[in-house]
């Protein structure tokens, strides 16, 4: 071993120390908040498959708000209609699966934006009996209040 090789080594091993750390698998840093938001994006996506529109209720802000894309406000979204958006979409769902992977995740104090990849699958027996898919790049915008992350938009 050479001199330099001596002092780099030092300098090396204070780099790995301080390096942030991330949850495995990703370029998220491990922290309890991005843990917590990772949780509320799992139960989102398990209770898609379960069609079960209590527990999307349970993570959804009393503040979510999704305008579909549109400008008109009778495709919207809020807290107040998502149960009967979802109970109705759910009746006509067979055999949901979904596979989300979070790309990215901004947190900013009581603020947060995870930006995912979803990939999903499931069959309309009213309309086709072949399996419809979907894949798309999303923006989920949380908000932390009483200490709880919840969706204020982008399901």
């Amino acid at each position: 071993m050479n001199v330099r090789s001596l002092l780099v080594l030092p300098l090396l091993l204070l780099v790995t120390a301080c390096a942030t750390r991330r949850i495995a698998g990703t370029d998220i840093e491990d922290t309890e908040d991005s843990r917590a938001i990772l949780g509320v994006m799992e139960r989102y996506r398990s209770g898609l498959e379960a069609r079960d529109s209590r527990a999307i209720l349970a993570i959804v802000s009393e503040s979510f708000r999704e305008d579909s894309g549109t400008e008109t406000l009778e495709d919207d979204l809020t807290y107040a209609n998502l149960a009967d958006h979802l109970k109705n979409l759910f009746s006509r769902l067979d055999n949901p699966k979904v596979d989300i992977n979070v790309r990215r995740l901004d947190i900013n104090k009581d603020q947060a934006v995870a930006i995912y990849y979803w990939n999903a699958s499931w069959r309309l027996p009213s309309l086709t009996t072949r399996a419809q898919n979907d894949s798309e790049l999303e923006q989920m915008v949380l908000e932390k209040r009483d200490g709880q992350w919840k969706i204020v938009s982008g399901i």
